[in-house]
Parts: C-alpha cells; structure tokens; sequence
C-alpha cells in the first residue's frame, strides 16, 4: 500500500503522533517519521488541571524518527500528516520543511493537520482563503494567515483535513482516511 509522510519533532503531542501512525498501519499504509534529525523524538502530553487557565505539559511517549526533514523524498509518499504540540513552532524553521510541505498542497495529495500544526501551515502560506479548524488559541494566527477559522471537530477543505487537538482523533482520521482511499 501507499506510504505515508508524519512530519514532527521533540515537544509533539503523544497522542497526536502515535494515534495517527497506528491508525494508518492498522490500515495497511507503510508510515514514516521525519523530523529535524534522525533520533529519539520526546513527545509530550498536554491536559488540563483544576485551577490552570491553560494546559500543562508533562513527559510523553519516546518516538523514534525514521528520517531527517533534508532526506525526505516527499513525491514518494501519499499523504502527510503534522501532528500539534510545540514541535509545530519550532519545525517551521527547520529550512528543508518547506520544501516538503508544499509539495503536498502543489500536488494536491492529503494533508492532515491537528492542534498547533496551523504553525506550520501559516509559515509557509498555505492558509490564505481555506477554512480549518485548530487549537482554538490559535484562531488569531489562524485568522491573521488568511483563513476563516471554525470550532469544531474536523473541517476538510479540498484535501485539506483540519481537527482541533486529539479529543478530535476519530473524525480526524476517518476524514483523512477517506481522502487517502479515494
């Protein structure tokens, strides 16, 4: 089956990496991880405590990258995935990530975005006139890149899927799914 490109880096949600790659293998696609060096990743977990206004981020999961951003040959791969969490903010600098994340929308080959991989998105231009949905903290960001932001759990814009944070997983990938098959 067809292979499938996971971009992210050191401080990405758990969840948000590992419940997409293990949806995607459980449907027979080959998935790989890149980020900016070939290591072990350290995911984290963000939830929400009683008293914070915000959420707090603790120790998540050790995820092994299969490759680096400069070694990825994206016209090799189906659909890309970009995962939330504060990898976002800091893989958009990364000076090979633009390259590859273009190719996906210049081809028109699915793109899954969840939580703050608007970040990404917003970087590199690719929001202007879409409608999407993010972390709802970002709708500012969302907005000031060109796009019309809506809460709610998934928004497909052409082949563009969009889901809030990982509550949102299931109608995330069932819409990604559906494009990846199509």
């Amino acid at each position: 089956m067809a292979k499938v490109l996971i971009i992210t880096g050191d401080a990405a949600e758990s969840l948000e990496v590992m419940y997409p790659y293990q949806r995607l293998k459980e449907e027979g696609f080959e998935v790989h991880i890149a980020a900016p060096r070939k290591k072990v990743i350290q995911a984290v977990v963000h939830d929400f405590e009683p008293g914070f206004e915000t959420y707090t981020e603790k120790p998540g999961y050790r995820i092994p990258a299969d490759l680096e951003f400069k070694d990825v040959k994206a016209e090799e791969y189906a659909g890309l995935v970009i995962p939330g969490g504060r990898a976002p903010e800091w893989i958009r600098n990364d000076e090979a990530l633009p390259r590859i994340v273009k190719h996906f929308f210049e081809t028109q080959k699915p793109v899954a975005a969840i939580c703050h991989a608007a970040l990404v998105l917003a970087a590199f231009g690719l929001l202007k006139g879409r409608t999407i949905t993010a972390y709802p903290a970002l709708k500012p960001d969302v907005e000031n890149a060109g796009a019309r932001y809506v809460d709610q759990e998934v928004v497909v814009d052409g082949k563009l899927v969009t889901s809030r944070a990982w509550p949102d997983h299931p109608a995330f990938m069932r819409e990604f799914m559906k494009l990846l098959k199509a």
